[in-house]
């Protein structure tokens, strides 16, 4: 069994690969939703992470998609206490930001279609410099003395204005950052580390990375001549047309031979041995792409490896 790890210095213990929901109500119904997460917890998952702007971007949807499904999901299936929900704020058209009452707003938001009265782990989506982090963090902080948020985490930020917030919290004896969700990948280094990735280290934050498969990318199916089905394919196919793109593709398959496994497992296992890094974020939109994502959190890769897709990926 793929033991748990703590998120940072909470008292959170998630599994090392957390379940996007971005998919869920947009390219996944709630058959295909409700399947994917009945997987995910049967194989030890219990890290779902979600947003209250997923799917909004749709026609005809207004946002709060995924958190409704994970909602139904949940309740339906009476495992609330088993499951550690991540969820989202400051990028929805009608919660933008990250002013005090918005924050409390998008998060009674998310608590109503999540159908419960606690969220584990909350983000702010994207940082709001117009607003002093000590407004950000002490709407934070309230949430958690009010018992609706466990920890509370940052996505999208500057090094300086994540230093800011960590810096305030501690200073007033506030909930400070436990966890970041940085974009970083094997094609998307500089995107994290440098100054962001320092940051976190010695404040002693656990990397939650999103777009661990470089929008699917790095599962390998994008080819030069292969024509991709996907809502992704425009963003993830960009990457064949760059050296690196086709380099670290390279190095993917020859590991990926070398193990009998898949590239995406190969590439979150690359991910998951990063400085910082906790638990990266994989979506699927049906059951049979979940089983790579899975392996990943058991693919142990020799240092020769890890160093040739280090050497391969970078800029």
């Amino acid at each position: 069994m793929t033991s748990l790890r703590q998120l940072g210095s909470s008292d959170l213990h998630v599994f090392p690969l957390a379940l996007g929901g971005n998919v869920f109500g947009w390219s996944a119904d709630e058959a295909q939703s409700f399947a994917v997460l009945d997987a995910y917890a049967a194989a030890g998952g219990n890290f779902v992470d979600t947003a209250d702007v997923y799917s909004e971007w749709v026609p005809g949807h207004e946002g709060g998609e995924s958190e409704t499904l994970i909602g139904r999901w949940l309740a339906s299936r009476g495992n609330r206490s088993d499951i550690l929900v991540a969820t989202k704020v400051g990028a929805h058209s009608r919660f933008k930001g990250l002013s005090a009452p918005t924050i409390k707003a998008g998060a009674e938001e998310s608590l109503r279609r999540l159908g419960t009265d606690y969220i584990d782990l909350y983000y702010t989506h994207f940082d709001d410099e117009s607003v002093p982090v000590e407004e950000i963090v002490t709407a934070l902080d309230q949430l958690v003395k009010d018992g609706k948020v466990r920890a509370v985490a940052a996505s999208n930020i500057s090094p300086e204005r994540l230093r800011a917030s960590l810096d305030f919290a501690e200073a007033e004896g506030l909930a400070r950052y436990v966890a970041l969700q940085p974009h970083y990948n094997l094609v998307s280094r500089e995107t994290y580390e440098g100054p962001l990735l320092e940051t976190a280290e010695q404040a002693g934050l656990a990397a939650v990375p999103y777009f661990g498969l470089a929008a699917g990318f790095l599962t390998g199916k994008y080819r030069p001549g292969v024509e991709v089905s996907s809502v992704r394919a425009a963003g993830a196919a960009k990457h064949l047309d760059t050296e690196r793109g086709r380099k670290v593709l390279a190095a993917l398959d020859a590991v990926a031979e070398a193990h009998e496994a898949e590239l995406a497992s190969v590439a979150l296992a690359w991910l998951a041995t990063q400085p910082t890094v906790v638990a990266p974020i994989a979506s699927a939109r049906t059951v049979e792409q979940l089983p790579a994502l899975i392996a990943a959190t058991e693919l142990k890769l020799t240092d020769a490896e890890l160093a040739a897709l280090t050497e391969a990926s970078a800029l």
